[in-house]
């Protein structure tokens, strides 16, 4: 390998025949501060990347496009996270209502009333109520981010700086295949959610009408929680690659459902590591600031003001990284599904031609 150096690039010359670790597709060589150092080295024999690659890919993208990524992040993620971390427009007394009822079907269904139980309806309730108060931001604000990030990362692919003007746009080209798309995900996780709470429903009523301990019946319902958490991340993981799908492909809807449980089979389990580690950053922040923000305060409460902002502006990142990496795992996966299928053709012209197939006697 020899390197020469320039004033404003780095150039690598390759070996014509590289290593396996060489053979990456959409991997990032050089990052700086000049457009035209950021090189990606496109290869047909494509080594799939872990979570952990899309984890430092996502970091190399974000170094170079970082002046796009933080106005992102500023202007049209965090104004949401504050949103939906403060739960503003969240009316209490309609939380404990609905906390209520939920206990109470919870106990119908031979649950007993241990701390644990109360304890996930009050949070389910809660997380129900604020998604649907900050819908209207979600579907406006938060998809033209998810948007936004999926076109940056498809820019500093394509190796140019992002144009806001470009990128509008694009947006306005696109916003009815964004908003069936997110439409259709949507859809898909209500019913998840639906088909979780009747299957925990007529589980724990079964159990409960056979008279079974309560010990058992709460073990019952932790086995099915777990279950459903893997089916959960999997459709979650869906939704999040079909809104990169409506982006950058002309699909939209179920088709990018569809499309994207395609792209993703047989890598699914890096989409799962993926999902762990934002759900871990998202709920680590979010109690964070129950704790620190909502309840405890020092004095006269001062301790809001700078905690508060700050706490917003991590969660906001946390959204950022995770948008990012679903792209760059969008690109992976289609990288994968790309070389799989040119060597199908390959392996296709090079089989032999018989000679009954070609009319020789």
């Amino acid at each position: 390998m020899e390197l020469s150096s320039s004033v404003n690039s780095t150039e690598i010359h390759r070996d014509p025949s590289p290593t396996g670790k060489e053979c990456q597709d959409f991997r990032l060589l050089t990052v700086s501060s000049q457009p035209s150092d950021f090189r990606i080295e496109p290869d047909n024999r494509f080594h799939s990347m872990s979570a952990l690659e899309i984890l430092r890919e996502t970091v190399r993208i974000l170094r170079f496009n970082s002046t796009a990524f933080v106005v992102i992040a500023i202007l049209l993620i965090c104004p949401v996270s504050a949103v939906f971390l403060s739960n503003v427009f969240v009316d209490e007394s309609i939380v404990k209502m609905l906390t209520i009822r939920l206990v109470l079907i919870a106990k119908s269904s031979g649950l007993p009333l241990i701390p644990i139980i109360e304890h996930s309806c009050q949070r389910f309730a809660e997380s129900i109520l604020a998604s649907a108060m900050c819908f209207p931001l979600f579907v406006t604000l938060s998809l033209v981010s998810k948007a936004a990030v999926v076109h940056t990362v498809d820019c500093t692919y394509a190796k140019k700086r992002f144009e806001a003007n470009q990128f509008f746009a694009i947006v306005r080209k696109i916003w009815n295949r964004l908003l069936l798309t997110y439409a259709s995900a949507c859809l898909a996780i209500v019913g998840c959610l639906t088909m979780f709470l009747v299957l925990l429903g007529a589980v724990c009523s079964t159990l409960y009408a056979l008279a079974f301990s309560p010990d058992l019946i709460v073990f019952a319902a932790v086995i099915v929680g777990l279950i459903f958490s893997v089916i959960f991340a999997n459709a979650v993981i869906i939704c999040n690659i079909s809104i990169v799908i409506c982006v950058l492909e002309d699909i939209a809807g179920p088709g990018a459902l569809l499309r994207s449980c395609v792209l993703i089979r047989g890598q699914t389990q890096v989409g799962l590591l993926i999902f762990l580690v934002s759900t871990i950053g998202t709920v680590f922040v979010e109690g964070l600031f129950e704790h620190r923000v909502k309840t405890l305060s020092y004095g006269d409460g001062s301790s809001r003001i700078w905690e508060g902002p700050l706490l917003v502006v991590m969660y906001s990142f946390v959204v950022l990284t995770d948008s990012m990496m679903n792209a760059v795992f969008y690109f992976s996966c289609r990288s994968s599904s790309m070389a799989i299928s040119n060597g199908e053709q390959d392996s296709t012209l090079d089989m032999p031609v018989s000679d009954e197939s070609t009319g020789i006697l």
